[in-house]
């Protein structure tokens, strides 16, 4: 991620804490979400909390994941993964029921 948009990133989350109490972590994602798809464009995903995992696909530079206080910060613009080949998912074989 680029330095200027890391420091975006730190100054939205001390901005956002002095907007909201730190119990309200969905409104501090949502603010830190919306002012970065306000400023850099579509697709921000905000991950607010004191205690979660995160498995996630993202755009190479579009992530960051950084502490204020008590809370974890993971910010970061989702991409779709690429379309699948033609020939990648073989036909399901259809399977005769059996009644027991």
């Amino acid at each position: 991620m680029l330095q200027t948009m890391q420091q975006d990133a730190l100054d939205l989350g001390a901005k956002a804490l002095d907007f909201f109490d730190v119990t309200e972590a969905t409104e501090i994602a949502c603010f830190i979400k919306k002012q970065f798809d306000t400023t850099y464009g579509p697709g921000w995903q905000c991950i607010v909390g004191t205690d979660f995992g995160s498995f996630v696909t993202h755009c190479c530079g579009c992530f960051i994941y950084f502490q204020i206080e008590s809370l974890a910060i993971l910010l970061f613009r989702g991409c779709a993964a690429p379309e699948p080949a033609a020939n990648q998912f073989t036909e399901l074989e259809t399977l005769d029921t059996v009644t027991v």
